[in-house]
């Protein structure tokens, strides 16, 4: 089986921290996240107690697709931005923005960080930060929230170049920033719970 036709993990894994409380890990942002992240909410909230709190544990995530950093951000919001992007061009000017139906707004929520959060799964945290839909706890976020474009130069060499950058909604910067927890905690431990 070629790697293309292979099927990819899922990204999303889940468990009942106790009757009503959820815990959601997001490995990374990957083609399917979002239907991982709707089936697994799904699940926990069949759990015969419905959801009255989860746990998004983001940390150590590298990051990965845009889209997916959204569609995420959106199940959890019910209208507002998201995100949006300013660079030089007027092209590289481009703003997300939430949507009410199918949204999961009902419970209160804390996002687990750290320094090997990175891209998009600061996208993310930010989003739900800046809207309170969440508490985020535990270290500043590795900070790369930038837009890069690739330019070749030929001989198998080429110009990687920053385009613009990610901002969360309230207008900060993650790019060599990162998200600062409203708690900081580092207990010692990188080893998420599922």
């Amino acid at each position: 089986m070629s790697a293309s036709s292979r099927p990819s993990a899922r990204s999303v894994k889940s468990k009942e921290l106790s009757p009503g409380y959820g815990y959601l890990r997001i490995t990374q942002f990957q083609e399917r996240t979002d239907e991982d992240l709707n089936r697994a909410l799904r699940t926990l909230s069949d759990e015969g107690h419905g959801l009255r709190g989860l746990v998004l544990d983001l940390r150590n995530n590298p990051g990965g697709l845009l889209s997916q950093a959204v569609q995420v951000s959106d199940v959890f919001l019910d209208g507002g931005m998201i995100v949006y992007t300013d660079g030089r061009l007027e092209n590289q000017k481009q703003k997300y923005f939430a949507h009410k139906p199918g949204t999961y707004s009902d419970f209160p929520m804390v996002v687990l960080v750290n320094g090997g959060s990175a891209s998009a799964s600061e996208i993310v945290a930010g989003a739900l930060q800046d809207h309170k839909r969440a508490l985020v706890l535990g270290t500043t976020t590795f900070g790369k929230g930038s837009v890069q474009t690739i330019l070749p130069l030929g001989n198998n060499a080429g110009l990687k170049l920053t385009t613009a950058r990610y901002y969360t909604p309230s207008g900060r910067s993650i790019q060599a920033k990162g998200i600062e927890p409203d708690i900081a905690v580092d207990d010692g431990r990188a080893s998420p719970l599922v």
